[in-house]
């Protein structure tokens, strides 16, 4: 459902509501938004399980603690930054921003005066041309830490020591400054090397009584006021008695998995594929004091895989996919384990209604459905769903419909642990789920989109090597699925 065709009242307090398109629901007052909002999860969810009333912000505005702007000359070769209008590659000038934290917008402003004096030119990306593509400012709103982060086209940045002297003489406030160089023709605004002009190169915030070091390019929730909400639903529907193995499956830096440690789990498994993120999740326990977390750098269905083989038992299961949601890997791992409870967190209801329709095909019962209003003014939402296995003595007959699934005939003539075992029986070598999926998808085996998406852009993910491509080709063969 479109957004902008409701009937409301014109409510548009930002003058760049049309051009920016970052915040869709502007035509609407925050009371309206949240209706909407409350009737799409209804609309999408509604038949597993009645939603809560959607959990509103008391203050709707100056939420997110990390902003990024891209810099450009205008017409009258003045430098502007600001945000992309959508689907183009035009900077929309802003000056302020409802949404954006109110100390970074003032540094932004203030690198805007600076750059004239230190003969700084914004990059053109056509040309290749240019020095500052972008700055990215950080916040921790409980430690009031902030970081900025210079993007820039070139290693060399000349009179850098004289330029961070300004910015932090203009903004005391500021506990590092980081330059990032990027000079590859991408769309991405990060790039791989990094320099720490000044402080440690990072800062540190506090999120559900946990300390959380946060990197340039580190995943972490935009805004913290409704993610110590939303994650204290997902711990509260947890049922959490103090005994319980919980598994924080694809736990990035361990936000949710080392709040439930510090809440109420026996013991905490995080699983990541991202060894970065492995590093700093350890690395936040130990700021935390926290010892009833590890994390492991490991494909987390496999993992669940392993365990559920072993004879061992996970009470809770955490999952919080990327907007594309989860995958059959993942899900078919998650029923072979067979966990007493899962909480999902999501971001995106369309994928999410998609899931449970897979987990209450498969013997598993929505309990609970909370939705969280994360991005006020925008269309996004997220949930919670508590799900728990059905009485198997009651249940015992279930229907599939691999169509709606979204599965492939092709698909359903073998599993991924039946694909597994096959290369490993005729070849000796273990693939991961990750591995088979890349390969079905090559050859137009209709995957959805992995859940081993990392939710930073700047991830990167391990690919098929030649010997295992081949292994699972022959495999896809054998089962007649190629």
């Amino acid at each position: 459902m479109n957004p902008s065709r409701q009937e409301a009242a014109p409510h548009t307090p930002c003058p760049l509501y049309r051009k920016c398109g970052g915040c869709q629901l502007q035509n609407m007052d925050y009371p309206r938004q949240l209706h909407w909002k409350q009737e799409q999860v209804q609309r999408l969810l509604g038949r597993f399980c009645k939603a809560q009333p959607i959990i509103g912000m008391e203050h709707p505005y100056h939420y997110r603690n990390k902003v990024q702007a891209a810099f450009a000359w205008d017409k009258r070769r003045n430098i502007v930054s600001g945000v992309y209008q959508a689907s183009t590659h035009r900077v929309v000038p802003v000056e302020s921003c409802m949404t954006e934290d109110e100390t970074a917008d003032r540094i932004m402003a203030t690198i805007r005066g600076l750059m004239k004096g230190f003969h700084m030119t914004p990059y053109d990306e056509v040309t290749g041309r240019g020095f500052l593509r972008h700055v990215l400012v950080r916040r921790g709103f409980a430690t009031n830490q902030v970081m900025v982060v210079m993007v820039t086209g070139t290693p060399v940045f000349p009179a850098k020591n004289n330029f961070c002297r300004a910015l932090r003489q203009a903004h005391p406030e500021v506990t590092t400054i980081v330059q990032n160089i990027n000079d590859r023709y991408t769309s991405m605004v990060l790039g791989e090397r990094e320099k720490v002009l000044w402080g440690p190169g990072y800062i540190e915030d506090v999120l559900c009584s946990c300390t959380f070091r946060i990197s340039p390019r580190s995943f972490y929730q935009i805004n913290p006021v409704q993610t110590e909400i939303l994650y204290r639903t997902a711990i509260d529907f947890a049922g959490l008695t103090g005994k319980e193995t919980v598994l924080d499956a694809y736990c990035g830096v361990g936000t949710i998995g080392l709040a439930a440690a510090k809440q109420g789990a026996g013991r905490v498994i995080g699983v990541e594929l991202n060894r970065d993120a492995v590093r700093d999740a350890k690395a936040n326990a130990k700021a935390s004091g926290i010892t009833n977390a590890q994390f492991l750098c490991a494909d987390a269905g496999e993992f669940m895989v392993d365990l559920a083989q072993s004879g061992e038992t996970v009470d809770v299961v955490f999952m919080d996919p990327p907007r594309a949601g989860s995958d059959e890997a993942f899900l078919s791992s998650l029923c072979r384990l067979s966990p007493k409870r899962v909480v999902y967190i999501s971001c995106n209801p369309e994928t999410q209604a998609r899931d449970l329709r897979y987990l209450t095909a498969h013997g598993w019962k929505v309990q609970a459905l909370q939705p969280v209003d994360m991005f006020p003014h925008t269309n996004h939402i997220e949930t919670v769903v508590l799900l728990s296995k059905l009485n198997t003595k009651q249940h015992i007959e279930v229907e599939l419909n691999l169509d709606e699934l979204d599965l492939t005939a092709a698909e359903s003539k073998a599993t991924y642990e039946e694909i597994r075992e096959y290369v490993l029986e005729h070849t000796g070598l273990k693939v991961s789920h990750l591995y088979i999926a890349q390969v079905k998808q090559k050859y137009g085996i209709i995957e959805r989109e992995n859940y081993n998406k990392p939710k930073s852009e700047n991830s990167r993910q391990p690919k098929c090597p030649p010997e295992k491509e081949a292994a699972i080709t022959e495999a896809l063969k054998h089962f007649g699925m190629i």
